[in-house]
């Protein structure tokens, strides 16, 4: 078992910069990968970026490639999402995830889920 809390979230000008985190429960958070998703208001949920367990492989959705960066710090069960040059449309309900496998953009393989932190950018 484990237990996801994000923070991080806001309200930002567009361009701005916000990290987000996701703190995890238990001691076992270094054999798990995690991935961030986002959700807009009447939208799918989406893939943002996910990272391996060591943190030697990331990926990214197209939209946010070279704008934000996945990574984690094992010894403080923490994963981050680094948001810079950002957009309206970047505009959601950030959710992390965890799951043993490397799901990557497989929303229906990860096991667990935070509660989501809300990004908001303004024009």
């Amino acid at each position: 078992q484990v237990q996801l809390v994000e923070s991080g979230g806001g309200l930002v000008q567009t361009g701005g910069s916000l990290r987000l985190s996701c703190a995890a429960s238990g001691r076992t958070f270094s054999s798990y990968s995690m991935g961030w998703f986002r959700q807009a208001p009447g939208e799918d949920r989406e893939f943002v970026a996910a990272i391996d367990w060591s943190g030697s492989t990331t990926s990214y959705a197209d939209s946010v490639k070279g704008r934000f960066t996945i990574s984690r710090d094992n010894a403080k069960n923490t994963v981050y999402l680094q948001m810079n040059s950002l957009k309206p449309e970047d505009t959601a309900v950030y959710y992390c995830a965890a799951d043993r496998r490397f799901a990557a953009g497989r929303g229906d393989l990860y096991g667990y889920w935070g509660q989501g932190t809300q990004v908001t950018v303004s024009s």
